[in-house]
């Protein structure tokens, strides 16, 4: 098992960028594939972006050419690099390992609004 803390969400405008970070109080980390995904009110949570042990990535269509996901196994972190914000990005974003498990955390809520 691997906790999982969310943080780095804000207020930005449209057009701006936010970095967002996940770290893990466990010793395995570089061991799982990563996943971030985020649930906009009154809808599912969807899966945004992942990333395997090994560093290879894939990203949901909507944002695709604007998030990167990275992590740094020494740091025990994954982070998810968004550029070009969209109002329709605002949800709140959930790290998890992938497939993910049944416990979440708390998530860190991003809004997107001018």
């Amino acid at each position: 098992q691997v906790q999982l803390v969310e943080s780095g969400g804000g207020l930005v405008q449209p057009g701006g960028s936010l970095r967002l970070s996940c770290t893990t109080s466990g010793s395995l980390f570089r061991f799982y594939d990563m996943a971030w995904y985020r649930q906009a009110p009154g809808k599912q949570r969807d899966l945004v972006a992942r990333i395997t042990s090994g560093g290879s990535t894939n990203y949901a269509d909507s944002v695709k050419g604007r998030f990167t996901c990275s992590r740094d196994n020494a740091r025990n972190t994954v982070t998810l690099q968004m550029n070009t914000l969209k109002p329709e990005d605002t949800a709140v974003y959930y790290c998890n390992i992938h497939p993910a498990s049944s416990r979440w955390g708390q998530g860190t809520q991003v809004t997107v609004s001018s």
